[in-house]
């Protein structure tokens, strides 16, 4: 380096402000989780039954960790993969648990199963599938931007119905980065790139509440509803119940995104002549990408067969997802260089995520904060107390594993409904609605994490938004749970 270059480089640094927002939320967070942690011993949480649980000084401790991570991730004080790993370290250094055991949760199935869905997305660029997808989509939805924000928010939502959200968004990502190409608006954020790639997020949400194929959560909850109630869940009830909720969603995401984050442009012109000479020019289908797609075939196939086949029962949802990452590199679709450029830092993301969902899990910090919070509600009407519930199970998949959400909310919430007399089936399916759909936290699921991938958005701007589609959904629900869930016969009160 020149002498010259070297001096321009030290004015540079020398002229940079202090960035004193970042200080701020960086030193707060920080400040919050010493207040919790050096904080007095917090009070009982008793459940109707007059079950006392006790908030353990490692509880407490969890829960600042839990206030500090949120700081640090809605405000990108560090990197959010960096914050992540800073959950694992502050478990050790404070000793809220083992290190052993919060970096543990580092490569839980779930993270592994996130990785898995991200090398798909990797193979369907790699090959070219992804262009030829998004040229046959361009090709029918035509030239208005906010038409194109439709058709890929529905193809995201379908592919949710069959697959993993996950995956249904790794998907579709590539499919988007090239429709951003072709509407070219600078190398930067644009209004349509935020909405496009926030919509995939919420799509993904929102397709995947409708099927028992679409995430964990709704295979986990079932299980829970039939060891309480003793009744099996139908397959086709999901659908009956939840399909108008997602479907309504998915078009009311694509109204608001619209409005707040109107394209500049209206329409792409010339698009469907340009589309058509790019489509033409990928020529017939490679071997390597009719390979990729049976891999993928494949994938869903046995997912979609674990509920009917006794001897897929046992293996885990990662184990069948890792499948295809196998055989991508053993057939030659992918190599090292494929693995390097993988973005670690959203898996590091979800691997912190895993840890203090976890953490608030084991130490008892999660129950504690369910009993208290429904504890409140134990003498309201029935409306209210659902509605309760889902609210508390929405700020929680926002945070920690929506199957870990479900595990703490459902079984304390169905407990309480016996006092009320409220039904377990309107506990079940509002709790699965909110569990789907964490539109504030890109940590609230892999879909939000994949999106912000697209370098769009910021977590600031997610976050607003997200608010917003939040209470969208809270209305939706309370709407459907008094007209539309008694009008399809689901029952509301116990006599």
């Amino acid at each position: 380096m020149s002498n010259e270059t070297a001096g321009d480089a030290a004015l540079a640094t020398a002229a940079a402000p202090f960035d004193w927002k970042r200080w701020t939320a960086l030193v707060g967070g920080f400040a919050i989780f010493l207040l919790v942690y050096f904080s007095p011993p917090w009070g009982v949480a008793i459940d109707p039954s007059g079950k006392e649980f006790v908030l353990s000084p490692q509880g407490k401790a969890a829960i600042g960790l839990f206030l500090m991570a949120g700081i640090w991730w809605v405000f990108e004080v560090i990197p959010i993969g960096v914050t992540a790993i800073a959950i694992g370290v502050f478990q050790a250094l404070f000793l809220i648990r083992p290190a052993k055991e919060a970096f543990r949760d580092f490569m839980d199935p779930s993270v592994m199963f996130i990785f898995g869905s991200l090398v798909i997305g990797m193979a369907f660029t790699k090959t070219g599938l992804t262009k030829r997808i998004a040229y046959k989509m361009l090709a029918v939805v035509g030239e208005n931007t906010r038409t194109i924000l439709l058709g890929s928010m529905v193809v995201t939502a379908l592919l949710a119905h069959v697959m993993a959200h996950t995956a249904a968004a790794a998907t579709v990502f590539p499919v988007l980065l090239a429709i951003l190409a072709l509407y070219k608006e600078g190398d930067g954020p644009s209004r349509f790139g935020k909405s496009l790639f926030m919509g995939m997020a919420w799509a993904a949400g929102a397709g995947s509440v409708i099927t028992l194929l679409g995430s964990a959560r709704a295979p986990a909850a079932a299980s829970m509803f039939t060891e309480f109630t003793g009744r099996q869940v139908d397959f086709f009830d999901f659908p009956l119940y939840l399909g108008l909720i997602g479907w309504g969603m998915v078009f009311l995401i694509w109204l608001y995104l619209s409005v707040v984050f109107k394209p500049s442009k209206a329409t792409i012109p010339g698009l469907r002549q340009k589309v058509g000479k790019l489509s033409a020019a990928l020529g017939p289908m490679s071997g390597k990408e009719k390979f990729v797609l049976a891999c993928v075939a494949l994938v869903i196939l046995l997912m979609a067969l674990q509920s009917a086949v006794p001897a897929l029962k046992g293996v885990d949802r990662a184990a069948l997802m890792l499948t295809s990452t196998l055989l991508f590199f053993i057939f030659g679709v992918l190599t090292v260089k494929d693995l390097e450029e993988m973005p670690w830092n959203i898996v590091l993301l979800f691997s912190g995520a895993m840890s203090i969902g976890f953490c608030l899990w084991k130490t008892g910090a999660a129950e504690w904060m369910a009993v208290q919070w429904l504890g409140l509600l134990k003498d309201a009407h029935w409306w209210v107390f659902v509605m309760g519930i889902a609210a508390f199970v929405l700020a929680m998949t926002n945070f920690i594993m929506n199957v870990a959400a479900i595990a703490i909310a459902l079984p304390v919430s169905l407990v309480i409904a016996r006092y009320l007399g409220v039904a377990p089936d309107v506990i079940f399916y509002a709790s699965l609605v909110t569990a789907g759909m964490p539109f504030v936290l890109l940590i609230g699921a892999a879909p939000n994490a994949i999106a912000y991938e697209s370098k769009q958005f910021t977590p600031g701007e997610f976050f607003r938004h997200g608010l917003a589609m939040s209470i969208i959904l809270l209305v939706v629900l309370g709407l459907a749970m008094v007209s539309l869930w008694p009008l399809f016969g689901m029952p509301v009160l116990v006599g």
